[in-house]
């Protein structure tokens, strides 16, 4: 019978993948409708969404996710070729072909490769772990740059023989690094591409997804290595090639994501549009512009959730600190050393970790920009700027009573913009310690 005949009762629909729709017929019974056709026709699309895309997709995941597996994917290919010919050069360095060379000499090589390895992975965890989460693109950038610096090393390790074991070890440190740093991020990203609380369900897809990708690069591995095995040239050619390939697919793949909650850098561009232009960008707007290699231009050192004794020395500087103060924290500038250190309160919420971050943030552009741009309290910033400049105190005391009141006018609107953009503000990467003070509070608090 013709759906014109039945009445439609109901729609349903499979992720976006499947519409269907339900008619009662005349008699009584219900007929099924599919857009796309019986379920046991599905597409060759199909299968591959089901295979290598978290189920799903794309409401499950970010809207960012696609054009970053993308160009992750390039990456990830570009890698297995150049890790093709570090591992050919790397056997031939040991000794395989060479009747000469012994299976204890080798194995030593690969003993200490790996050992040394070990203990840089073990040492750089201790050292950067807890800032992995705050910088993920800054740390998978460096990332994948250490690693083709090491799969170089280890290409050209084979041309100096007696420093081979060393130039290897150093090779296997760099691996090691790149392994934590690489492995921190992509579960960071992983994080917030799982918007279901699917984590488990995007990291499984990816891992097939780079497995199918290592499948193509033996392929074509297979096809290159005849062709490199005497040939030095060719070798560094396609080194070179792929590379920059990698290099350039890794740039792309950062900057597709979009984060929606705040580090350093990306509060530090959202206050800075806000003060100039009277508006908080959306997170569409800001990760672009997030700086993702090293930066030089001269700024403040923030040191969140510092220690109380690096914000204040005395009792006149606990006065100082804590005169127009309300808040959760409080912050300490050293203008010499061009420190701003803030120790926060037992107890202090992420909102709270924000409100101290913009408030330094605010000392940045007092200390080191042109506030005569400003649209939002342009007057009120001039005229603090100069008292800064004139300042004898090192400490700026006068400054930081001042800002406690701007802050406390400006903050109100700033979250409520933020959170109207799509900014998350009930967690943050911001990268405080874990020192907590405890100090009588000055007057009930408002938000």
């Amino acid at each position: 019978m013709a759906e014109e005949e039945a009445d439609l009762l109901c729609t349903e629909r499979y992720s976006a993948h499947r519409n269907r729709r339900y008619f009662q017929l005349h008699d009584g019974q219900l007929l099924q409708r599919s857009e796309r056709g019986m379920e046991a026709t599905q597409s060759v699309a199909d299968v591959f969404t089901s295979v290598f895309l978290p189920q799903g997709y794309p409401d499950s995941v970010s809207g960012d996710y696609l054009s970053y597996q993308t160009w992750d994917t390039v990456q990830a290919f570009a890698s297995s070729i150049t890790g093709t010919l570090a591992t050919q050069a790397i056997l031939k360095g040991v000794g395989v072909g060479d009747n000469t060379a012994t299976v204890t000499a080798a194995s030593i090589t690969w003993i200490l490769k790996d050992g040394t390895g070990m203990v840089g992975r073990i040492l750089f965890a201790w050292s950067k772990g807890s800032t992995l989460d705050c910088e993920a693109k800054k740390w998978r950038m460096f990332a994948d740059v250490l690693n083709d610096v090491a799969i170089f090393m280890e290409i050209v390790a084979p041309a100096f023989p007696p420093a081979f074991t060393l130039i290897v070890c150093v090779s296997g440190v760099f691996k090691s690094i790149v392994g934590v740093a690489g492995g921190a991020t992509r579960a960071a990203l992983t994080m917030h591409q799982a918007r279901r609380n699917n984590m488990a369900d995007v990291s499984a897809k990816d891992g097939s997804q780079e497995t199918l990708v290592n499948l193509a690069g033996l392929l074509v591995s297979l096809i290159l290595t005849p062709l490199v095995a005497a040939n030095i040239t060719l070798t560094f050619v396609l080194y070179t090639l792929f590379t920059l390939l990698h290099l350039y697919a890794n740039f792309r793949a950062v900057r597709a994501v979009v984060m929606d909650t705040l580090n350093q850098s990306r509060l530090r561009l959202m206050v800075t549009d806000f003060l100039r232009r009277g508006r908080v960008p959306p997170p569409r707007s800001i990760n672009p512009r997030e700086p993702i290699l090293a930066e030089f231009q001269r700024r403040l050192t923030i040191r969140l959730g510092a220690s109380l004794n690096s914000v204040l020395n005395s009792t006149y500087e606990y006065r100082r600190a804590t005169e127009n103060n309300r808040k959760n924290y409080l912050l300490g500038v050293n203008q010499n050393t061009d420190v701003v250190s803030i120790s926060l309160r037992e107890g202090a919420e992420s909102i709270d970790l924000i409100e101290a971050c913009i408030h330094a943030e605010i000392f940045h552009h007092l200390l080191h920009q042109d506030v005569s741009s400003f649209t939002v309290e342009r007057a009120t910033f001039i005229d603090l700027q100069e008292k800064v400049k004139s300042a004898r105190d090192e400490r700026l005391w006068d400054a930081v009573a001042a800002t406690h009141l701007l802050v406390d006018q400006l903050f109100p609107r700033l979250l409520t913009e933020a959170r109207a953009a799509g900014w998350v503000t009930e967690r943050n990467h911001l990268g405080a310690d874990e020192w907590r003070a405890q100090w009588p509070p000055q007057g009930k608090k408002s938000q």
